[in-house]
């Protein structure tokens, strides 16, 4: 199996190489870049990167700017670096289409079981098309369609409207959506749910009221007969 590829974006040589040393023990194979232009012009000539590191703060062209000139391309998994704990911070990321948010200091094994997780979730040869109250979700190509009508998601938006319809009737509690979907390493608020249940809801509609709350819970995705 060819290595995969993973662009390290950040302007600290040191950084670069405590991340690129992990991934090599991994069998990945790391490209560097030490600004956000460079991390585009990289990107955009070797075509085949499967996953970006990416530092928030840096000079020329910053985090969020790059991730705003891909996602305009290209659906490749992007996980965030920065020294931020901000909330707001790590919210607009996720609208941008950011897949995982590390706050700085962190440690390289989580980092790299970040990468294995998001790169399962995206590489899986065991995608399908699903069909159910007028919804057609195919997950190969990260689509969602309503009644016909193909519907702009952002990355986690459509991994939590997979997880809902996956586990249908089911109850899920907001600790275990953000165990599935934000996978268990995530320390972030569980308000982060409720915000992107909110946005998802509205972009589906009508169809959004099969997402049930269950007060003091979470959530359960159940199709009106």
């Amino acid at each position: 199996m060819d290595q995969l590829k993973i662009l390290v974006v950040d302007d600290e040589s040191r950084i670069r190489k405590l991340v690129k040393d992990f991934l090599v023990r991994k069998n990945y194979e790391v490209i560097e870049a030490e600004n956000g232009e460079q991390a585009i012009d990289l990107f955009f000539s070797k075509k085949d990167i499967a996953l970006i590191i990416l530092d928030v703060m840096m000079p020329k062209l910053d985090g969020w700017g790059v991730v705003k000139e891909i996602r305009q391309y290209s659906k490749v998994p992007i996980i965030m670096l920065t020294a931020k704990g901000d909330e707001k911070d790590e919210l607009q990321g996720f609208d941008l289409g950011v897949d995982e948010y590390i706050a700085k200091p962190f440690s390289p094994k989580i980092l790299v079981a970040r990468v294995e997780a998001v790169l399962r979730r995206t590489t899986s040869t065991e995608e399908e098309s699903i069909e159910i109250g007028g919804i057609v979700l195919d997950k190969a190509a990260h689509q969602v369609k309503i009644d016909g009508v193909e519907i702009e998601l952002s990355y986690k938006e459509f991994e939590l409207l997979t997880y809902f319809v996956t586990n249908q009737g089911v109850a899920l509690s907001r600790e275990k959506i953000l165990n599935n979907v934000w996978n268990y390493d995530y320390f972030g608020d569980a308000r982060t749910i409720d915000t992107h249940v909110k946005k998802l809801r509205s972009k589906m509609g009508s169809k959004g009221d099969y997402i049930k709350t269950i007060w003091g819970l979470g959530y359960k995705f159940e199709v009106d007969a």
